[in-house]
Parts: C-alpha cells; structure tokens; sequence
C-alpha cells in the first residue's frame, strides 16, 4: 500500500496528528504498515479512531500477532505517539517489539469503551 496525501508539502517524518504535513485519506492509513526506530515489523493499522467533537484522530487501532490474521490482538495506540515516515511509507511507533507484546490489548469481538477515561489514561500512560 503506498501513502497517499493531498495538499502541503511534506518531509520525510512527520508527527502525526500534528497539523504540519499532509493531508490524508484515512482509507490511505488503513492497512499500512508500523514498525519501530530499529526497523522491526510491529503489524499494521486495523482502525482510526475520530473524537467526533474535536474531528481529530485519537487513536490508531494496531493489529499484532497471529498467523493469517488468526489470533492477531488489537492495540488502541494514541495517535500522537506515531510518526508518518513517507519516505518508507510506513507508521513509526518508538516502542520495542517485546514491549508492544504486552502492551494493553483486545480482541476483535471485544472492543474497549474508547469514552471510558480509565481505559484511555491506562493507553496514554503506557505510550507516553
């Protein structure tokens, strides 16, 4: 899948959610890949989350694990956490592999009340 955007110019990294480069499809966002600052494959986007009151992503659903999209589990990752790299055309999420592992999680039948502030300081904190 490759990273398509509209609009401003754009550099090579980028905060995410920031306001400063591209403006993208969220369809582009979907599917694509996340890896770490070493490089490692960390799984790729299911889902963006939207704070309908603000139009702002709050969220990045990741899926993780598995084989053949059995047994995958999905992280809620704040979206500030994320980097766009364009020039590789991926997402970076500054987190060793090992620490994603046991990061909080759900499974596919099972998501998480995203208005639930308990649940969204316990994914703040652990990211940040």
């Amino acid at each position: 899948m490759t990273i398509q955007s509209t609009g401003m110019n754009s550099t090579n990294t980028t905060r995410a959610g920031m306001g400063t480069g591209p403006v993208l499809a969220s369809s582009t966002l979907s599917g694509e890949n996340v890896r770490n600052a070493s490089g490692e494959d960390l799984g790729e986007i299911k889902d963006l989350m939207i704070d309908t009151a603000s139009g702002t992503i709050q969220y990045a659903v990741l899926t993780f694990g598995g084989v053949l999209g059995m047994g995958n589990k999905l992280f809620a990752v704040p979206w500030n956490a994320m980097r766009l790299d364009t020039e590789n055309h991926c997402l970076v999420l500054d987190v060793p592999k090992e620490r994603l592992k046991d990061a909080p999680g759900f499974d596919q039948d099972n998501w998480p009340d995203f208005a639930d502030t308990t649940f969204t300081n316990r994914i703040s904190s652990y990211y940040h």
